[in-house]
């Protein structure tokens, strides 16, 4: 029997996954989630072997509650849902060495044997995924600038976004005008526009 760990925002979703996940004779829902920070504690509890993750929660803080359980369940397989509108958060999953991904326009046996193929310790990729993936262009900011871009997204001061980050005012002016000219957006607020929209923004 394998036991799924289901961490799904949308309710209607979730309770759908739920209901045609647990159709199958090997399939157990041990847990249905609507986000990652009470993961790691249900996965304690319930002792899954796959968790089925959608890739909207690995954004922000989500990447690190997701890393900070897959170290800490290194028994329990981890499935991505994704869709081909989030290359980024799709990198940065496959980076955290997650046993697979599905897209979110697959049919529902993609699905149930792609939680079978990683149950099994093997790899599992969508392959109009994959495709979306390489033609998707990567993001030409670096580490520091998306650090910087995401601090001033919440449309505070340059000399807040620096104390806030430790750097001076003029850093983090030099720092926005790269990105600017990196985006090619005429403000910051259009900047951060593009990166959300390319899905850059962590």
């Amino acid at each position: 029997m394998i036991r799924i760990l289901l961490v799904e925002p949308m309710n209607l979703l979730r309770g759908a996954l739920a209901a045609t996940l647990s159709l199958e004779d090997d399939f157990t829902v041990v847990a249905e989630l609507g986000c990652l920070t009470r993961a790691p504690d249900m996965a304690r509890a319930s002792a899954p072997d796959v968790a089925v993750v959608d890739v909207g929660l690995l954004a922000g803080d989500g990447i690190r509650l997701f890393t900070r359980f897959c170290a800490e369940q290194p028994a329990c397989a981890t499935l991505v849902l994704a869709g081909p509108d989030a290359p980024e958060r799709l990198r940065r999953a496959l980076d955290t060495h997650v046993g697979g991904v599905i897209g979110t326009q697959a049919a529902p046996g993609d699905l149930v044997r792609g939680i079978r193929q990683v149950a099994r310790g093997e790899r599992a990729i969508d392959a109009g995924l994959a495709v979306a993936l390489v033609a998707a262009p990567r993001s030409p900011l670096s580490a520091r600038e998306l650090n910087v871009l995401s601090v001033a997204a919440s449309g505070m001061p340059s000399a807040e976004v620096a104390a806030a980050l430790h750097l001076t005012a003029g850093t983090v002016r030099n720092y926005l005008s790269v990105i600017l000219r990196k985006t090619g957006a005429r403000n910051r607020l259009e900047a951060v526009r593009v990166a959300e929209d390319a899905g850059w923004l962590p």
